[in-house]
């Protein structure tokens, strides 16, 4: 463990203890327990956010605020926020829209024999992105863990 990389195992660990923090908010949210979520696609905490949260407040704290690697590190996470909350989660939307509509036509295209529709076997997956607030709370989870990953190892 020692050979290995500390920054990738405060990534990984973060988006781990992100994962499995999703049973419990899953659970609050729904009343059910559902290990599934360990594998799960959205929800809350945003296991991208709290990666690279991680990594770049690892990095921050290890090399200071003004290190190239920090800024590497800080803009590669925005990006990454930015894209768990916005193009995934519009994707998602767009995917709930399209299983609407494939429902819809199947109800109507009973009303008309003419009318040839085969129904696709599987649905589009809808959860696919974050919430802001699933995004930031990623963010928080990861910033600390990567703190403290950075504090433990001095």
């Amino acid at each position: 463990m020692e050979d290995m990389n500390r920054g990738i195992i405060t990534a990984l660990g973060s988006i781990g203890l992100a994962q499995a923090a999703k049973i419990w908010t899953y659970y609050r949210k729904t009343g059910e327990w559902d290990v599934k979520q360990l594998a799960a696609t959205g929800g809350m905490p945003s296991s991208h956010s709290a990666g690279v949260a991680s990594i770049a407040s690892y990095i921050a704290a290890n090399k200071g605020s003004r290190h190239t690697e920090t800024a590497l590190a800080v803009v590669f996470g925005v990006i990454v926020m930015y894209d768990a909350q916005g193009i995934r989660r519009h994707t998602g939307e767009i995917a709930k829209l399209v299983n609407e509509l494939e429902d819809s036509f199947s109800k109507i295209s009973k009303d008309f024999p003419s009318l040839e529709f085969v129904e696709r076997e599987k649905e589009l997956k809808e959860l696919l992105g974050h919430q802001p607030l699933e995004v930031l709370g990623g963010a928080i989870l990861g910033g600390i863990l990567g703190v403290w990953s950075a504090k433990i190892e001095h």
